[in-house]
């Protein structure tokens, strides 16, 4: 009689405990090759705090000069919103750096939370760059039920066009 109870609890309890969990991490990876010698577009990129120079969906970007783990930087985007990340990873030599969302601004931007990496390789064909993004985040809204502004789908379309239309800008900027 005991056991039965268990289970009956267990069959009853079930469905409520499946849909109690919160969001998973989402990915987002854009590759991009350009037409330009590797220096030239590591060079465009290196300047952590520099992003709208080549960004086309950052207004207008500043920083505190640091590349290193700590630098900051606040970005304008064209919708007037603000986020502010922060570098966690910065290396010259390998030509890559990482940064994180320090501040978030669901209303500027869908994400809640949100790791972006970007490496400049050489190209197999001389004189051309491999550029490399990608990102780790998370939905605006981590409820349970979020509206349609802030779940996942609209994380995952905002992040891939923030990836690719800078990937984009870059190329444009790069290869005039």
């Amino acid at each position: 009689m005991k056991r039965s109870f268990v289970i009956l609890l267990g069959i009853l309890l079930f469905p409520f405990a499946a849909q109690a969990h919160g969001p998973t991490p989402q990915k987002g990876l854009e590759s991009i090759t350009i037409n330009a010698p590797f220096k030239k577009v590591w060079d465009a990129v290196k300047e952590f705090g520099t992003i709208a120079d080549w960004h086309p969906d950052v207004k207008e970007s500043t920083g505190d000069g640091k590349h290193e783990s700590g630098g900051v930087r606040t970005l304008t985007l064209h919708n007037g919103g603000q986020l502010t990340e922060e570098l966690d990873y910065y290396s010259d030599k390998d030509h890559e750096y990482s940064y994180r969302l320090k501040k978030e601004n669901i209303e500027a931007f869908p994400a809640s939370s949100y790791s972006m990496e970007i490496q400049v390789k050489t190209g197999e064909a001389e004189g051309t760059s491999i550029v490399t993004m990608k990102s780790r985040f998370y939905r605006g809204d981590t409820g349970n039920t979020p509206p349609e502004k802030l779940n996942d789908e609209a994380a995952v379309k905002a992040v891939t066009a923030f990836l690719k239309n800078g990937l984009d800008g870059l190329k444009s900027k790069l290869e005039k």
